[in-house]
């Protein structure tokens, strides 16, 4: 008989920074990690500070959560190169819920979220990342890249509206409202920002372009005296130092908690889905392969803590773990040092970092924003079927002029009823083509059908009419299975009650090349104690026989 080990389950949740420690980690190692590390740290501190900007809270807040996010990621992970931090996914989500709830709603939805996560990577659901359409992905990704380009419109060219609304539609109708006030000195220094960015991509890839020209534009701004609105003027001097660890203050009842649970769902589905495609983005340009249970739970540790530390929701940062590998990071390691370099640039470079301009980040946020839309990727898709296209379009269009939410559980409802639907077409109860049957002729008094796909729900139905639809019942009805990868509940259901029309009818139902799995689903649900064992044969041929002597 054979025995597992109970430790055998928990070892796929040991961190991958524990086994590069059992490797001996060496210095170099150590080396490559550091210069990485120190790269993609300078990389995401103008990028965590603008998504928290962007998604209505302080910069402060995207650097705890680069901070402490980024660290716990990478130390309870299991991939060696995964970035975490604060992303353009979570952007749109966060300002909803902030708008709605405050941040001490956002700290429980988070805190859930987190909850939901380990129990995902708890209970193996990981590896579910494939069933996930990629029109969806793709729909979804494209609606916040322009939701994030709308957010910035107002700090990019500076005009004067005390608040902009929610909703795409009115924010853009007050956008253009108020265009009449684009303040030129803002505008000028976040257009000369973008063309920085643009040259640097361009002709100097191998610096950091979001932090290279935040600093620019900072150091312009300053030496230029340019009344342009700041870090500092805005939100107050960025803290050298993280807060201590607090629990959220917020009143717990079922009413509130039941109302925040579709929130957590779509945050941890969020984080869930985003950490996996880094890990896989990061396979893919390594030839490695991550732990998808482990990094679930990295990134529900990581969420947890993050709040905890005063951060926003966390996940796999795509760009900054692709500038991890690029720059030569090898372990884990790598992700811990970013974080520890944010650490300490804040702490040593508070009051220079609180004088950036607002318009420096929201032209950084723009080329973020262009590049999360990928829209050759988008226009590609409009080649798919048309099934994959309504998917695309409808999380598209919901993710912009209604929320993530509503798009994300739309999107996974209309992928599943169209992916029913091609089942459906697929899988068909049939006569079988006598010529197919090694015997020269068919008795009169036998029906030979088959099933081919899957007997589900949505086959069910099409068994119930067949021997009604015939001119007069068969002594024998022969159904061949060989054909039927599986069966559910509603497809046995319907063999009972086929074969109750059967034996009214005084036909006797046979089954035939029933797939193992099948014939055991079918013996649990005593469908094979109805029909009768000697009424189940290997082959069609064996039936015909058997029939044929009876």
């Amino acid at each position: 008989m054979k025995t597992t080990n109970p430790l055998s389950f928990w070892q796929q949740f040991i961190p991958e920074t524990f086994h590069w420690l059992n490797r001996s980690y060496s210095w170099r190692f150590f080396r490559a990690d550091l210069l990485a590390g120190i790269t993609v740290g300078i990389v995401a501190l103008p990028l965590g500070m603008a998504f928290a900007i962007a998604s209505g809270l302080t910069p402060a807040q995207g650097i705890y959560t680069t901070i402490v996010a980024g660290f716990l990621t990478s130390f309870f992970g299991g991939g060696r190169f995964q970035i975490g931090g604060a992303t353009g996914a979570f952007v749109v989500i966060i300002y909803g819920i902030v708008q709605k709830i405050g941040y001490d709603g956002l700290a429980i939805v988070t805190l859930m979220a987190g909850a939901i996560l380990l129990i995902g990577a708890f209970s193996k659901l990981g590896s579910l990342i494939k069933y996930v359409p990629y029109p969806l992905v793709t729909g979804f990704t494209t609606g916040i890249a322009v939701i994030i380009f709308s957010s910035q419109v107002k700090d990019f060219l500076g005009l004067d509206i005390n608040s902009l609304p929610a909703d795409f539609l009115p924010k853009w109708i007050s956008l253009l409202s108020h265009f009449h006030t684009v303040h030129l000195p803002t505008f000028a220094l976040a257009s000369s920002t973008l063309i920085l960015i643009l040259l640097l991509r361009r002709y100097v890839p191998a610096l950091p372009w979001g932090m290279t020209a935040v600093v620019m534009a900072t150091l312009v701004s300053w030496f230029m005296h340019l009344p342009v609105t700041t870090i500092a003027s805005r939100f107050g001097e960025i803290p050298r130092m993280l807060p201590m660890p607090t629990w959220p203050a917020f009143e717990f009842s079922f009413a509130n908690i039941h109302e925040l649970i579709p929130d957590a769902i779509t945050v941890a589905f969020l984080a869930g889905i985003e950490s996996l495609l880094s890990s896989v983005v990061a396979d893919g340009m390594t030839g490695t392969r991550h732990r998808s249970n482990c990094e679930l739970m990295g990134q529900g540790i990581a969420n947890i803590g993050s709040i905890l530390f005063g951060g926003i929701p966390t996940t796999g940062a795509i760009a900054r773990t692709a500038t991890n590998v690029k720059t030569g990071g090898q372990t884990p390691f790598a992700g811990m040092i970013h974080a520890l370099t944010v650490a300490v640039i804040v702490m040593l470079c508070a009051p220079v970092v609180s004088l950036i301009p607002l318009a420096s980040l929201a032209a950084v946020l723009m080329v973020v924003a262009w590049n999360m839309s990928e829209l050759h990727h988008f226009k590609h898709l409009f080649k798919a079927p048309k099934s994959d296209v309504v998917v695309l379009l409808i999380t598209f269009l919901l993710t912009v002029l209604v929320d993530l939410t509503t798009a994300v559980l739309a999107g996974v409802l209309l992928a599943l009823f169209l992916l029913m639907r091609k089942l459906e077409s697929s899988a068909r109860v049939q006569p079988i083509k006598k010529e197919k049957l090694e015997m020269a002729q068919l008795p009169k008094h036998v029906e030979v059908y088959e099933i081919t796909g899957p007997f589900f729900f949505g086959v069910a139905d099409s068994l119930k009419h067949v021997l009604s639809g015939l001119e007069k019942p068969p002594q024998f009805f022969i159904l061949q299975m060989s054909h039927v990868p599986w069966v559910d509940a509603s497809g046995m259901h319907a063999l009972k009650e086929f074969y109750y029309s059967c034996h009214q009818e005084g036909t006797i139902l046979v089954l035939s090349s029933v797939h193992t799995s099948v014939r055991a689903s079918l013996k649990k649900f005593k469908v094979l104690d109805l029909i009768g064992e000697q009424h189940v044969f290997a082959h069609v041929e064996a039936a015909l026989h058997h029939v044929q002597r009876a």
